[in-house]
Formats: C-alpha cells, sequence, structure tokens
C-alpha cells in the first residue's frame, strides 16, 4: 500500500507541474518549455522515488544521484536554448500548431498530459531499484556504470560543441572536433547509453526487467522522431553542401571512424 501511495503522490505532482506549465506555456504562447519540464520530471520523479522509497539505501543514493544529475543538468540546457530562442517557438511545436490550428490550446492540454504520462512511465526504472531491499549486485554494478559513462560522455560532446560554437559563431560551420569528430549526434547516443544503463541498474531489482520499454522508447525517439531527424533537417537547411559532406563522412550515430571525403 506504501508503494501504491508513492506512486499516487510523485503521479499527482507530475500531472500538476505539467498542468501549470500548459497554463504558463499558453499565456506566454510558447510551449518549447514542455521540453525542459519532461527532463525535470523525470530527475523529480527519481529523486523522490529514492528518498522516500524502502529498499537498499546504496540502491537509492546511487538512483538519486543519477536521477538529479541527469534531469537537473538536461532540465537547465533545455531551458537555457529555450529561453534564448523565446519568443519564437521550437520548429517542431510551429509545425504542431499549423496542425491543430483553430484549437491549439486545447491540443497542447492533451500534448502536455501525454508528456506527463511519458514521465511516470520513463521513471518507473527508478521506483521498482527504490522500492528493492535485495543486496547491491551484478547488474546495479554495471547498469550504473554504464549510465555514468554514458553521462560522462554526453556531458564531454556537450562541452565540445558549446566551445566551438564559441570560437566559431558562423552558421554555416560545422563540428568536426572531438566526439563529433565520429559520430554527428554523439550526445543522442549517450543518452541512449545512459537508459540502457539504467535498465540494467533496475535489472538488479525484482520486475526491473519489465522496463525493457524505457531505452526502447528513447532510442526511437532520437532515432526516429524529436532527435536526429530534425536536428538534421534542421542543420541541412543552415549549413547547406558542408553538413551534406559531414554526413557523407561521418556517422549519424554510433561513433566510429570517419570515412574519407570523395
Amino acid at each position: 500500500m506504501k508503494d501504491l501511495t508513492l506512486l499516487a503522490s510523485v503521479a499527482s505532482g507530475v500531472l500538476l507541474a505539467f498542468f501549470l506549465g500548459w497554463l504558463f506555456g499558453t499565456k506566454i504562447k510558447n510551449y518549447s518549455l514542455v521540453d525542459a519540464l519532461w527532463a525535470a520530471g523525470i530527475g523529480f520523479s527519481g529523486v523522490i522515488y529514492a528518498i522516500l522509497g524502502s529498499g537498499n539505501i546504496s540502491k537509492r543514493i546511487a538512483a538519486a544521484a543519477l536521477a538529479g544529475i541527469w534531469g537537473g543538468r538536461l532540465a537547465y540546457h533545455l531551458q537555457k536554448r529555450i529561453r534564448k530562442h523565446h519568443p519564437e517557438e521550437d520548429s517542431r511545436y510551429q509545425k504542431l500548431r499549423k496542425i491543430w490550428q483553430g484549437r491549439v490550446p486545447s491540443a497542447f492540454f492533451y500534448f502536455f498530459l501525454a508528456q506527463a504520462l511519458s514521465v511516470l512511465l520513463l521513471s518507473l526504472p527508478y521506483f521498482l531499484i527504490a522500492r528493492d531491499s535485495t543486496p547491491w549486485g551484478f547488474f546495479e554494478s554495471l547498469g550504473l556504470s554504464l549510465a555514468v559513462i554514458g553521462l560522462g560522455g554526453e556531458i564531454l560532446a556537450d562541452r565540445q560543441m558549446s566551445k566551438f560554437k564559441e570560437a566559431d559563431n558562423r552558421p554555416t560551420s560545422v563540428c568536426r572536433g572531438g566526439l563529433w569528430r565520429y559520430s554527428r549526434h554523439p550526445n543522442y547516443f549517450f543518452e541512449m547509453v545512459i537508459w540502457i544503463g539504467l535498465y540494467l541498474f533496475a535489472c538488479g531489482s525484482a520486475w526491473g526487467w519489465l522496463t525493457f520499454f524505457a531505452p526502447l522508447s528513447i532510442t526511437f525517439l532520437l532515432l526516429k522522431v524529436t532527435g536526429i531527424p530534425p536536428t538534421e533537417a534542421s542543420a541541412l537547411k543552415r549549413k547547406g553542401e558542408t553538413y551534406r559532406d559531414y554526413q557523407k563522412t561521418t556517422s549519424a550515430f554510433i561513433p566510429l571512424p570517419p570515412k574519407k571525403s570523395s
């Protein structure tokens, strides 16, 4: 019963946060904030599960650290980008506005609701870890190690891109240094690694293996929906032939040795 109460409490908090986020987005006429809210929601849920859970304390501390660092860093990064471009809305949501013309606020209400539900589903690995009282084992060590590697790789990729933009702010320039020499989207690749690590971490807990949908969902979104496709389309539009050459020589996702330009 305690577990159900914890789930219900987190669900209520997440739903309320997304409702308030929808109200604010409607007021400022910019729904891009849902991205930062999504990351913060998963991080917040993971930390709350860890704090209030009744499982092994070592697992809970590790899970709280992972959720807090991942969610806090990504939410901060996204809100910074959103504020920089405001009042211009993300291109994905501009397209949705056109599709939902005449019913934009109500359609985005259900969109925010769907995002809130995705937060609750994707944070379930943290819940199962936090309630498990079995000793730390192989899956916890393997999963946490992989998640830390993924987090480190993602942070490094973002820093390398930031330094590149500071040194060369020409709109047609393409970052080819560091991790970006081996993958056009190393940040997305390491994001996938984080979620695989979290899943393996959860596999050390009862029923944790059932959360396989989490890394699969994230990988699908990165490869086919909100990750690579819109990012590549935007880069091609801004950088043209320079980016096409980058596509020919550099792996789209998994870091690999670059090919020779033809």
